[in-house]
């Protein structure tokens, strides 16, 4: 990745912006600006990468309503966000305009070549300003608090007295560099609890041969997907309807997104095995030096051995690779399993944002700070009933 120097002195001074559908915006030369721009971003998130939200568009905006803001600076993509227009935010019947994410998108930063990210949110506001439409605010979703790009945002809006909040936040499971995968392993997990591992490891190798395999390559690429598909519908993601496999939609965007991954050298596929047959499988997806763990199964049968967790102590070889300064587990706030072996946290937030003219900011400003004052007396309760539970 570009240095902030090397960026700035790129900079050719020529910045225009534009929105416009997803259909009409990409084409092959635009894919090329767009991998150009994952490789010199300030924060990535391969959600937002060709490979990822272009096979994600074409699977679930048929119609083609979302989309693309885009920031240039002369040919240079410098930024990307997709945008949709939703009619209602929550209980209420508010129109809104929120970045596009799905069920299987886990973070909605956008993408912003480094040093770009004044840029990016004073271009985008000016767009939004001007062409509101029938929408109230802006709506960011899933954005990491505390990165470039939030403090780019809130910086923006405190200049331009700009109505906006931080309505929720969530905290989860996060992989830091910085020692050896032992020592991380003899930090993070008691020594109780590495004991009753061990035991497992132990107990499950005599059911057979196991073996764990790491792959970064396209080799038997199509087996191994199917496999993945297979063993994750297996188990209670495919009896409550919830597995990739179980819509033509999801499981399309899993192969699709997984062999681009490979082509483009991003895919890294982990797996542990009983006698040749999957115990637990993942899927990181690699955008250094960051790197995300999107999918993982494990066979239910074998539960009581713990192969997912087992699986999990492998993959801390991650911080053996010099080029991976993190990995985001993409798990939701609290995972049992997760939690406890990664004892890094990554905090991620949704954001309100005015936009529009003067009479549209004030009854968003009015409706923020309501939704602010609910924000704050539900975390409080829930802050006294934590407290309470730790008295007793």
């Amino acid at each position: 990745m570009a240095t902030r120097a090397q960026d700035a002195a790129n900079r050719a001074g020529v910045i225009s912006r534009r929105l416009s559908g997803w259909r009409e915006t990409i084409d092959r030369g635009f894919v090329a600006a767009w991998n150009d721009l994952a490789g010199h971003v300030s924060e990535p998130n391969i959600f937002g990468e060709s490979w990822f939200l272009r096979p994600a568009l074409e699977q679930f905006d048929i119609s083609g309503q979302v989309k693309i803001f885009t920031l240039w600076d002369g040919d240079q993509l410098c930024g990307l966000m997709p945008l949709s227009t939703h009619q209602r935010y929550g209980r209420w019947p508010l129109p809104h305009l929120q970045n596009w994410l799905h069920h299987n998108a886990f973070l909605g930063t956008p993408l912003v070549r480094a040093g770009y990210a004044d840029d990016f949110w004073r271009e985008l506001f000016a767009t939004l300003d001007n062409t509101p439409g029938q929408s109230l605010f802006l709506h960011m979703n899933g954005i990491t608090s505390g990165g470039e790009i939030a403090n780019a945002l809130e910086n923006l809006c405190a200049k331009q007295r700009r109505n906006f909040g931080l309505v929720h936040q969530t905290e989860r499971a996060l992989l830091e560099n910085g020692v050896t995968p032992q020592v991380y392993y003899e930090q993070a997990v008691r020594p109780k609890k590495r004991k009753e591992l061990r035991r497992q490891k132990n107990r499950l190798a005599e059911e057979g041969v196991l073996t764990f395999a790491r792959d970064a390559s396209d080799a038997g690429l199509a087996e191994w997907i199917d496999e993945f598909l297979n063993l994750e519908n297996r188990g209670w993601k495919g009896r409550n309807g919830s597995a990739l496999a179980s819509f033509e939609s999801t499981r399309a965007l899993f192969t699709e997104v997984v062999t681009g991954a490979a082509t483009l050298g991003k895919l890294e596929r982990l797996d542990l095995r009983l006698e040749g047959k999957p115990m637990a499988m993942l899927v990181n997806f690699i955008s250094a030096p960051g790197c995300f763990s999107f999918k993982t199964a494990f066979d239910e049968d074998y539960a009581r051995f713990s192969p997912g967790v087992l699986l999990q102590i492998e993959n801390l070889a991650l911080l053996d690779n010099p080029d991976i300064l993190w990995c985001d587990s993409c798990a939701a706030q609290g995972h049992p399993m997760i939690d406890s072996i990664w004892s890094g946290r990554r905090s991620i937030g949704r954001f309100s944002i005015a936009i529009g003219g003067l009479g549209r900011r004030s009854v968003f400003g009015a409706f923020l700070k309501a939704e602010l004052a609910r924000h704050a007396s539900r975390t409080a309760t829930a802050e006294q009933e934590h407290f309470a539970g730790e008295e007793v």
